[in-house]
């Protein structure tokens, strides 16, 4: 688990960032907190987990001094009412193991510390703990919906060569996973090189990337994955529509012990109908040779894809084909959401199950200064796969 600290310590810590600005007009100091509680009700389990956490996030950026500056962030994630839930990756006791996940961990976590430098033309260079977000975050992102982001040991350049092409490079030494440092999985030893080239068209951005990873501690999240994005603009019937294609073709890398390739494809779009946003697409992770393996995103965002429930976090055998629709929109300051996923295997057109899920958002206060959600998911498995319910209400404010 997570470093468990008391709370004396993490507001010492606290002080400690923010204490520069009573001292002198420098630097700028950040506060942000978030409250969740999540439900979710899964087959195969005896009780049903309720999670109920906040997230205290607290950071200082320094002012610059020749083109340089520095910044730190620290988070402390703590159990409030409900601790029914099962935190994952040996993070909490034994006798969690009767409810589902909920991979939230209590406990305090480095979250970023990093120097920068500006390097002209808008480039930056940027060596420490950091958040690596690149392009949607499917292959390589920072979990954000966890309450313990995923954060990156890394040396990363991002450079504009000129007004159409930006190129991007980062070397990673080791990525600390949601489950923090006190356990074997919260931190993954790496030995990873992430390169993206972006062109800007006047039909769209096209979009370049080679992922080349190397995890000591996991062998199998070692990969090598090509590809390429498309993301335009065009009219059909007088009305604007957007859309985004990619593809990638991924092989085994280093210690990996399944030889295999595997192909990725993915075909989305959306326009606006009305006051309502329609968007349908299809997302394919394929299954690979007869030796094993299936294209996988071990860096991901996953939460963002294939579904809330989470039923995907790693790609079946057989590979996933994943036919997805939502429709949004809003009333007054509340806005709604509804998706809706098909789920079935890329080898063979197995059934693996349908999911619906519903989300409502707003904001509150005087200055709009609350963010309030509220989320329900239903995924009725096939093939094996079990049935799942889960909710969540989470409100979030930043402080300054």
């Amino acid at each position: 688990m997570m470093k468990r600290v008391r709370l004396r310590h993490v507001l010492a810590a606290a002080s400690l960032l923010v204490m520069p600005l009573a001292l002198a007009d420098a630097g700028d100091a950040g506060l942000s907190l978030r409250y969740r509680a999540e439900f979710v009700n899964e087959d195969g389990f005896d009780k049903d987990a309720l999670a109920s956490t906040v997230l205290m996030r607290l950071n200082y950026e320094t002012q610059r001094w020749n083109a340089w500056h520095g910044f730190v962030e620290f988070d402390y994630v703590a159990e409030v009412g409900s601790d029914n839930f099962n935190s994952a990756a040996g993070t909490s006791s034994a006798r969690r193991s009767v409810y589902p996940v909920v991979a939230d961990p209590n406990g305090a976590d480095l979250n970023q510390v990093y120097v920068q430098r500006g390097l002209g033309a808008g480039g930056v260079l940027r060596v420490g703990r950091q958040r690596i977000l690149l392009d949607n975050q499917r292959f390589v992102g920072g979990v954000g919906w966890r309450q313990n982001e995923q954060t990156y040991d890394a040396l990363s350049v991002a450079y504009p060569f000129n007004e159409s092409f930006e190129g991007y490079y980062a070397y990673v030494n080791n990525v600390n996973r949601v489950f923090g440092n006190d356990v074997d999985a919260g931190d993954n030893k790496s030995n990873s090189h992430l390169l993206e080239g972006r062109w800007k068209t006047a039909p769209g951005t096209l979009l370049v990337h080679a992922y080349l990873l190397d995890n000591d501690d996991v062998a199998v999240f070692s990969t090598q994955t090509v590809g390429l994005a498309w993301k335009g603009k065009s009219r059909v019937g007088g009305k604007a529509v957007d859309y985004r294609a990619r593809y990638a073709r991924q092989d085994d890398r280093a210690s990996n012990p399944n030889s295999y390739s595997a192909d990725y494809w993915r075909l989305d779009g959306g326009l606006d109908i009305s006051a309502v946003r329609l968007e349908l697409g299809v997302e394919i992770l394929g299954a690979g040779d007869d030796s094993g393996g299936a294209f996988g995103t071990p860096l991901a965002t996953l939460y963002a894809f294939n579904g809330w429930t989470d039923r995907f976090l790693s790609t079946p055998a057989d590979g996933l084909e994943d036919r997805f629709v939502s429709v949004a929109g809003k009333v007054g300051k509340v806005g709604w959401l509804v998706v809706g996923h098909d789920f079935t295997s890329d080898r063979g057109s197995v059934d693996y199950g349908r999911e619906l899920g519903v989300s409502f958002s707003t904001k509150l206060g005087a200055k709009d200064e609350y963010s309030v959600l509220l989320r329900g998911a239903t995924f009725n498995g096939k093939s094996g796969f079990a049935d799942a319910t889960k909710a969540w209400l989470m409100v979030s404010r930043k402080v300054r």
